[in-house]
């Protein structure tokens, strides 16, 4: 029985997509859980999976154009299902149909085109076809669409097509004249580059700002010894078939820390606080385009092997716009690691409508006081972002203390 394909709420106040790119031509058979259409959010490029096995029937919109969310996008038939006639389909589904004078094809509604000028180009038509995460590269890298070949369907322009430009200009010299040589340095003051704002940057920039004008914050810090847990890692990793990170661990702490104290497992809702029964844990993962949260869920339940796992996944997958809408939405705590990048310390803003956040600065050497004794040992910095709505500074303090206890007796993690 065909049926529509519609555009999920693939993440919270969002209301329109960038439908970037069809993983399948029409009348092309797919199973269940495989990807569709890749869309593009105000936060990241995700994928929207199948439901279950079938065939796509038809296609709606073209890549490029900009959906609203619940609309319609394709008409999906059943595995194995044949239509002859998809014009009467699409009306029995009530998808209107251009008139035939105009166009047998669904109505396609195309994006304006309010890019820079140099998305232009009269030689070619005056339309420049790029996917929307094509486009966002090329401005954030200054590269003109007129004068590249695009190697997508349709001679579109995709994201192979910008890396292998960025690519090519690292390696031309630069070009040099008389007159060039012999004019005068332009000053530092005035040599700059804008960068026009994607919209994941857009969105991270109005979501964090809500987040600290609406959002009550408190921090709590702790340092907390770390050589036991560096050394159940080694342990770990020397017998186990999965590669542990010390993040990984530190995402099961957190996990044990939100059973130990369950009521700091909540967010606030208008009406009342809502706690949950199960541990789903966001991670803070950088892409090129900006900061992603995919989320764990039920780590209370997952061995530390399962989550290096899923976390490597959804690491590669965020940087390949991969990830599905359902896997950025969720959890009541978010772990932001900047340990790699040598940072000791920082503060982190809550991403809404969670309830806390935890930085975690870089391992390092300090010196402690040990039964009377300073000695050296390795410590990292923590600093737990709190939204004072749900819980009080005692709550979270008991959670940070939960916490630091299991990090510092790390075979709890294990068990």
């Amino acid at each position: 029985m065909a049926e529509l394909l519609r555009v999920p709420e693939v993440a919270a106040d969002t209301a329109e997509v960038v439908l970037s790119t069809w993983q399948l031509t029409e009348g092309a058979a797919f199973a269940e859980g495989d990807a569709l259409v890749a869309v593009e959010t105000d936060k990241a490029e995700v994928e929207i999976s199948a439901d279950s096995a079938g065939v796509l029937l038809k296609t709606l919109y073209e890549p490029g154009t900009e959906v609203a969310v619940g609309a319609p996008i394709a008409v999906l038939g059943a595995d194995g299902e044949h239509v002859a006639d998809v014009d009467a389909l699409l009306a029995e589904l009530g998808v209107a149909v251009a008139r035939p004078a105009e166009t047998k094809q669904v109505v396609r509604r195309e994006i304006p085109e309010s890019r820079p000028a140099q998305a232009q180009s009269a030689d070619r038509g005056g339309r420049i076809f790029a996917s929307p995460l094509a486009r966002r590269q090329a401005r954030e890298a200054g590269l003109d669409l007129v004068e590249l070949t695009g190697t997508g369907p349709g001679g579109r322009i995709v994201r192979r097509d910008i890396e292998a430009a960025i690519a090519a200009r690292r390696q031309e010299p630069p070009e040099t004249s008389p007159q060039a040589e012999s004019s005068q340095p332009t000053p530092h003051s005035d040599a700059y580059e804008d960068v026009p704002h994607s919209r994941m940057r857009r969105a991270i920039a109005a979501r964090l700002t809500e987040s600290k004008q609406t959002t009550p914050h408190f921090y709590l810090r702790a340092r907390i010894q770390v050589e036991a847990l560096l050394a159940l890692r080694e342990q770990v990793n020397s017998t186990g078939p999965v590669r542990v990170s010390v993040n990984d661990l530190l995402i099961k702490a957190v996990a044990k820390a939100h059973a130990a104290v369950p009521e700091m497992n909540a967010i606030w809702l208008p009406d009342a606080i809502r706690r949950f029964h199960h541990v789903d844990v966001s991670v803070a993962v950088a892409t090129g385009g900006g900061l992603v949260t995919p989320v764990l869920r039920g780590v209370e339940d997952m061995p530390v092997s399962a989550i290096a796992g899923r976390m490597r996944e959804y690491v590669d997958r965020a940087k390949n716009g991969g990830l599905r809408p359902e896997e950025l939405q969720g959890g009541s705590i978010t772990i932001s690691n900047l340990g790699m990048f040598g940072v000791a310390e920082f503060d982190a803003i809550i991403n809404p409508p969670q309830a806390a956040i935890l930085a975690v600065g870089a391992v390092r050497e300090e010196a402690v006081v040990r039964d009377g004794q300073v000695v050296p040992a390795k410590v990292i910095d923590v600093v737990l972002s709190v939204d004072h709505r749900p819980a009080d500074g005692a709550l979270a303090a008991k959670w940070l203390d939960a916490f630091t206890k299991t990090v510092e007796n790390p075979l709890q993690i294990l068990v």
